[in-house]
């Protein structure tokens, strides 16, 4: 007997439109006793077919892999999303560039695989599960990506310890499904990196601000440089190969801090214009010099982590955009540049920018919108599933 999710009547309405989420509140009943992570059957209250996906424990209940009956969720089926997920980011100029060895290769929904993100470096696949029928499925897809990327992927690190639902309680989360000890430096835009995929945050690095770097590079000659909550220093080497004339980079966390100096002395060698900070963000920029002053920055970064990673956390989350946007227009030098961001999936576009318009208010300052900016192609949207578009930012211009 299949296992099977029955909806209520009436909530099948947005898998016909095939968004690839089934809510708790919209089931009726579950037959066949699944455990979380099983492959599920999702069926309209009249009994017609719908979808099949994974079940978990949660307000997401069921993650939905194919919308076609007759599609088997089977080695194939991987090595099909997995070869197509490939095909885009070659469509992209991603894969095969000379400068770049570092990208996304699978983001979730956007590619048809919700739960599910692996993230290349090199010769290295990182592959993170944030569901746990991802987690299940973790040495099947390592082995259909090998199969499908056989010159590419020579290793493959499972890192899902602090992705994976806490109350699944699972264990031995981390670690090589395939090969071993890997060199840890990535190529981006002709610039070299670490990458920490054991320790790091995420898969070890932030390929999504790939473009965002590259843009804050054009805006950088001569400048003075901040780059706030820096992690392992991608816009402060971007802004040095711009030509700024200081950059300081700030982070919590002191192993961040000696990663960001090994990445700056990997690309600019003895470099005196770099130095870096491991100190809490809003007391560095508490005890920033004033706008008036010689030493005050005249391009900052502002790119913290998730402040809500869930709806109940916005408000909390606004608040703090706010209080931190306000603190870098108030201090910014006339003239200067503000690249701001937010990657919280909870925190929509407008929410984000209405943030940052109360900040520009209370500093009192004018503010220029210069760019509007977002995640880059190998964090493809699902046209059919909004929420996959959770990176935010601006590039303002404060007078």
């Amino acid at each position: 007997m299949n296992k099977k999710v029955v909806l209520k009547h009436g909530k099948e309405e947005s898998l016909r439109r095939y968004h690839p989420w089934v809510y708790s509140g919209a089931i009726h009943h579950i037959e066949g006793q699944p455990d979380e992570g099983d492959l599920v059957d999702v069926m309209s209250a009249d009994g017609t077919f719908l979808a099949k996906g994974h079940i978990q424990i949660g307000s997401i209940a069921v993650r939905v892999l194919s919308f076609d009956k007759n599609e088997d969720i089977d080695a194939s089926f991987w090595q099909r999303r997995l070869k197509t997920a490939y095909e885009v980011r070659q469509a992209i100029g991603l894969a095969g560039s000379a400068d770049t060895d570092s990208f996304r290769l699978v983001h979730g929904e956007g590619d048809g695989l919700p739960g599910l993100v692996i993230d290349v470096y090199g010769s290295t696949a990182v592959m993170q599960a944030h569901s746990v029928g991802m987690h299940t499925c973790r040495h099947e897809i390592a082995k259909a990506l090998a199969e499908v990327l056989p010159d590419l992927v020579k290793n493959i690190y499972y890192k899902s310890e602090t992705t994976l639902p806490y109350k699944a309680n699972l264990s031995d989360s981390n670690g090589y499904l395939l090969g071993g000890a890997a060199e840890d430096v990535a190529r981006e835009n002709g610039l070299r990196f670490h990458v920490d995929w054991m320790g790091g945050q995420k898969t070890g690095f932030f390929v999504d601000q790939r473009e965002n770097r590259a843009l804050l590079e054009k805006y950088s000659r001569g400048r003075r440089v901040l780059n706030m909550f820096c992690y392992t220093g991608g816009f402060s080497f971007y802004a040095m190969r711009g030509g700024a004339s200081l950059v300081h980079s700030v982070d919590s966390s002191a192993r961040a801090i000696d990663i960001t100096r090994a990445n700056v002395e990997l690309n600019f060698p003895g470099d005196a214009r770099h130095e870096a900070f491991a100190v809490d963000a809003f007391d560095f920029l508490e005890k920033m010099p004033p706008r008036e002053s010689a030493e005050a920055y005249d391009l900052i970064i502002l790119d913290p982590p998730a402040f809500a990673k869930h709806r109940d956390a916005l408000h909390n989350a606004l608040q703090g955009y706010r209080k931190l946007n306000a603190k870098a227009i108030q201090k910014i030098k006339p003239g200067g540049i503000l690249f701001t961001f937010s990657c919280s999936q909870a925190v929509n576009k407008d929410q984000f920018r209405t943030s940052v318009f109360t900040a520009a208010a209370i500093s009192g300052r004018k503010v220029r919108i210069l760019h509007q900016l977002h995640q880059p192609a190998d964090h493809p949207i699902n046209i059919y599933h909004p929420e996959g578009e959770y990176l935010k930012g601006l590039v303002l211009y404060v007078e």
